[in-house]
């Protein structure tokens, strides 16, 4: 009796071991999964926010293709790990819809560009060509997009960035210059010059702006040299006046 009141208790001692690790186990799959759920909807958003910066930007359909695809792939992990989302199904249906009637042949063109007018406005234009290079980036790293696709499509990227570089610093060159302001004016022209030099494969576009740049500064030189000699010749003609006056014959009254 007493070996056999020994032996419950000691399948009871392991039964209770069990139990506590398969919960713990279970816990720790649930909070896995979570953090998994809860990291594709952050992509999901991360994404999607992009797409939406994406409507004044001149980008390609088979870079909106990669977008949207990366919008898929995320819900169907999220819908795979159990999401709570009650639309999740659809989402995925209007996913696929987006991803399927884009054209993965098409490619943008710079010439398509226009700087936007608002500041406000190239700030975000310039941030989301950003995280649209990084979104790109992560995609070929996962192996979502082929190399070729990513070259091409990288290569745009970082030209569009170039440009809107270039023509925001040329914007507000031009807009010293209209202020009289010589000195912050060479600085902004100086800085796209800078930006323009810097690439090793210079297209048309780098080509044919670098010289309107340089132009830009050679006329604010020029503009500088004659004020400066404009200045000299006014402090030579005070300095004239005041021995002028030193020398001049004193009035009798």
């Amino acid at each position: 009796m007493f070996t056999i009141i020994i032996i419950l208790i000691v399948v009871l001692i392991i039964t209770a071991i069990f139990i506590n690790a398969f919960q713990q186990h279970r816990a720790k799959v649930d909070a896995e999964r979570r953090a998994e759920v809860a990291k594709q909807r952050a992509i999901v958003d991360e994404t999607e926010n992009v797409i939406m910066a994406c409507n004044t930007i001149p980008i390609s359909q088979r870079l909106m293709q990669i977008l949207h695809r990366r919008v898929l792939n995320a819900l169907k992990i999220m819908n795979e790990m159990g999401s709570a989302a009650p639309d999740i199904k659809q989402r995925i249906s209007d996913a696929e819809t987006r991803t399927a009637n884009l054209d993965a042949s098409d490619t943008a063109q710079l010439s398509e560009f226009t700087l936007p007018d608002n500041d406000k406005l190239i700030i975000q234009y310039i941030q989301a060509v950003k995280k649209l290079r990084i979104l790109l980036r992560s995609e070929h790293g996962k192996g979502k997009t082929d190399t070729k696709t990513y070259i091409e499509e990288e290569k745009y990227l970082e030209r569009l960035q170039l440009k809107v570089n270039v023509e925001t610093l040329v914007k507000r060159g031009n807009a010293a210059l209209q202020a009289n302001m010589l000195g912050s004016a060479r600085q902004y022209f100086e800085k796209a010059v800078v930006a323009l030099e810097n690439q090793t494969q210079p297209d048309d576009y780098v080509k044919t702006r670098i010289l309107t740049v340089k132009q830009s500064l050679a006329d604010i030189q020029n503009n500088l040299k004659n004020v400066n000699a404009q200045d000299r010749a006014k402090k030579k003609a005070d300095e004239r006046n005041e021995l002028d006056e030193l020398f001049a014959p004193k009035k009798k009254w």
